[in-house]
């Protein structure tokens, strides 16, 4: 049994797809970053750099915890050998298609929202550069997609770990350009689809519903 501790986020979405793609059976554990249980001792023992998410594997009788949504991706796609290729050059591209959003997509897209929406301050450098960088990025997916289903030829974990800052960048910047990338909207729909990522939104939708009761 995996317990997964997360919230409905772009980042807190990703493990749950991927337990739900790979059939693999889990407690889900909300943890409300708005009211801080992130930064509780008992989520800190598991993830010291307290953010979401992370999980406990307790199978084979040592519970071993995996914390930053890449690794627990790697990790799981490793642990059940799906949706990332054993060894070759389609590894690798599924590999570097999945660092690119850690490193780019979400904490760009991220800096977008917090400044825009969050800052206490409105400082239209820091505003435009995230834009700015935030649309290269999704074009970036956009015209990769241009030719393929899938961001990695077969669908992988470098769609999983993309989906939901995509559709949300998709989203929060379709007045200001992101309506014109057409590929990856129709990727977003086409991973969407998916009965597993289907699933794993209504799970985290009907658990954060419980969880503010």
């Amino acid at each position: 049994m995996i317990d997964l501790y997360t919230w409905q986020t772009p980042n807190g979405e990703k493990p749950v797809l991927m337990l739900e793609e790979c059939g693999l059976d889990y407690r889900l554990h909300m943890i409300d970053i708005s009211a801080g249980e992130q930064k509780t001792p008992e989520f800190l023992a598991i993830n010291p750099n307290g953010k979401i998410p992370a999980i406990v594997d307790r199978e084979g009788g040592e519970d071993h915890a995996v914390f930053e949504s890449g690794a627990i991706l790697i990790y799981l796609a490793e642990k059940t050998g799906k949706l990332l290729p054993a060894a070759g050059t389609a590894r690798y591209e599924t590999l570097q298609l999945t660092f690119f959003q850690v490193g780019g997509t979400g904490p760009m897209l991220g800096q977008w929202h917090h400044f825009t929406n969050a800052a206490p301050e409105k400082l239209p450098y820091a505003i435009e550069r995230y834009k700015k960088e935030s649309l290269r990025l999704l074009g970036v997916l956009d015209d990769r997609l241009k030719d393929r289903d899938f961001l990695a030829g077969d669908y992988s974990i470098a769609d999983v770990v993309n989906f939901g800052w995509a559709r949300s960048g998709l989203s929060g910047l379709k007045d200001e350009g992101a309506d014109t990338l057409t590929h990856l909207k129709a990727w977003t729909e086409r991973v969407g689809s998916r009965p597993a990522v289907k699933a794993a939104i209504e799970k985290l939708d009907h658990a954060k519903r419980s969880k503010q009761g």
